[in-house]
């Protein structure tokens, strides 16, 4: 995977003399989640000519694909939309801007008419109004395929990508990956680049997030881009033990025990999961749902039916039953960290690189906090929506000017020249456990961060000299560890720099808000990762 230049010119895709299957397109889309999906209609509707390359099955990977999610869809009729802002910017720590939250609630909107014009089936209430705050991740998504098809824009399924590639002035302009089924290389020339390949949530086995480990980001950084909110990355899904399944509204009308079947005092799903985390540490914890009564208990078989799906098999019933729980990290997917943006067309710091969905910060319309589904959600289809308008104006400029060198832009894991085999199962192993314990993750400490960085820092330089993925299998993998790696690095290094109690982001030792830090902490870097400070957009509620 050394460096070396791809400079194919004319169809869209042109067959390389080493067998290298290479595409010519003004914007390349990597991801095809809901963000990804948005993204590469929107650029086609520009009139650009669109290529989305999709770690798994575009419709069916990802955390939205599998599940329900609520969707941030606000009347713009009377106060409702200021109210939802005032609570999110609260909620947040005041890092949220009321310009960002207003453009996410109207694009929102708009686009949720266009489904209903694409024929999503939203359910109606007895009088017959359509009810437009949740999507059901499967007819979503297979219905945002069929959207990108007709669109035009072709579709690479099992593709991964590995790296960018640059042109002599550092603007992306495409990237290479592999082709899991087939094992062949792919290269895609463009104009601009969409990372929407969602956040990390560092292999948890959470439902859906098993190919979101931080891939676009790390790709990101090796050509410069800067993160922002990494700190805010500690979000654990409640779920069951036994289960990938951590959809936790429900959890709402759960009372949590001991194994003695003790309540535990303070326990919850939305304001007492910190208690959950602290008695993990040191016993099970066990939960029923036993605060619904039968009206509730029959909306939440319809409402997120995949739910009961792990309880149905074992034979248990979660309304009277007394069930094991535990919390998977669920990090940037339900945190609010990811690649900083510098403008409204949702561009990152790099010239031709663009940003939408989880793989992007959504301190914008979050602050430093959210939670599965909802703002999530929103955040998705209108960040994809105007990165792709972005990518696409700014792809066929590039496109219509001189033929540019293309040159590999990272390759950390790929083009290292050491002889140490590199280990991608070891490495995940090792950063697991310095980011899944709760006394680590959830409860901060400065010492902790201190020392768990000294063992990520140490795993890094090892990393680099390691000797190069053999197989394309091995890349994928090699390039998930890094990724994970990669990020555990930035988010302790921003946590370690925040040295206050804001949004997620809790120090044992700086229990309270400080008004002073009331700024974002962008960060980056490979081998010597940076934290800066930026302020925060002061405008009107």
């Amino acid at each position: 995977m050394g460096a070396r230049d791809f400079n194919g010119q004319g169809a869209q895709v042109l067959s390389g003399a080493d067998g290298t299957v290479q595409h010519q397109a003004d914007v390349l889309v990597i991801g095809g989640g809901p963000a990804g999906a948005w993204a590469a209609v929107s650029a086609a509707a520009q009139g650009a000519r669109v290529v989305l390359a999709d770690k798994g099955f575009c419709g069916t990977s990802g955390a939205t694909a599998p599940s329900g999610t609520g969707l941030w869809h606000v009347s713009p009729e009377g106060q409702a939309r200021e109210e939802a802002k005032a609570s999110r910017y609260a909620m947040g720590g005041q890092l949220a801007e009321h310009a960002w939250m207003d453009r996410v609630l109207a694009q929102t909107w708009d686009n949720v008419e266009r489904l209903k014009d694409w024929g999503y089936p939203f359910p109606a209430d007895d009088q017959g109004a359509l009810r437009c705050t949740s999507l059901q991740g499967p007819e979503y998504m297979r219905l945002m395929r069929k959207r990108v098809k007709e669109s035009g824009a072709r579709i690479l399924d099992h593709s991964p990508a590995l790296e960018l590639l640059v042109d002599e002035h550092g603007t992306v302009c495409g990237a290479t990956g592999v082709n899991r089924q087939r094992g062949d290389t792919w290269v895609v020339r463009a104009g601009a680049v969409v990372i929407a390949t969602g956040g990390c949530a560092f292999l948890s086995r959470a439902l859906g997030c098993n190919v979101l480990t931080g891939d676009g980001q790390l790709m990101a950084a090796e050509v410069g881009a800067a993160l922002s909110g990494m700190e805010f990355s500690n979000a654990y899904g409640l779920g069951p033990a036994f289960s990938s399944v951590t959809k936790s509204l429900f959890y709402n009308w759960a009372t949590f025990y001991t194994a003695d079947g003790v309540a535990i005092e303070g326990a919850g799903s939305s304001k007492g999961r910190g208690v959950i985390a602290q008695t993990l540490q040191s016993q099970p914890v066990f939960a029923c749902l036993d605060r619904a009564d039968a009206q509730i208990r029959a909306w939440m078989r319809t409402a997120q039916p995949n739910f009961f799906v792990s309880f149905d098999r074992q034979g248990i019933d979660p309304f009277t039953q007394h069930f094991p729980v535990t919390l998977r990290l669920e990090g940037t997917v339900r945190g609010t960290g990811g690649l900083h943006l510098v403008d409204d067309s949702c561009a990152t710091s790099v010239p031709g690189l663009y940003a939408a969905g989880d793989a992007a910060t959504r301190e914008l319309i979050c602050g430093g906090f959210t939670g599965g589904g909802s703002h999530n959600a929103a955040w998705a289809l209108s960040s994809g929506f105007w990165a792709g308008a972005g990518a696409a104006a700014f792809g066929r400029d590039a496109c219509a000017r001189a033929s540019r060198t293309a040159l590999r832009a990272g390759g950390v894991a790929l083009s290292t020249r050491g002889a140490t085999p590199f280990d991608a199962q070891d490495v995940i192993r090792a950063v697991q456990a310095e980011v899944f314990p709760y006394e680590r993750n959830w409860f901060r400490e400065g010492d902790v961060l201190r020392d768990s960085l000294g063992r990520l820092d140490a795993l890094w330089a090892r990393l680099r000299t390691s000797a190069p993925a053999a197989t394309a299998t091995e890349a994928v993998r090699a390039r998930e560890a890094a990724a994970m790696l990669a990020t555990s690095r930035w988010m302790y290094r921003s946590a370690l720099a925040r040295t206050e109690t804001r949004g997620m982001h809790r120090r044992r030792e700086h229990v309270v808000l400080d008004p002073a830090q009331r700024h974002r902490l962008l960060s980056g870097g490979l081998d010597e990762v940076w934290v800066r400070q930026q302020g925060v957009k002061e405008v009107s509620a």
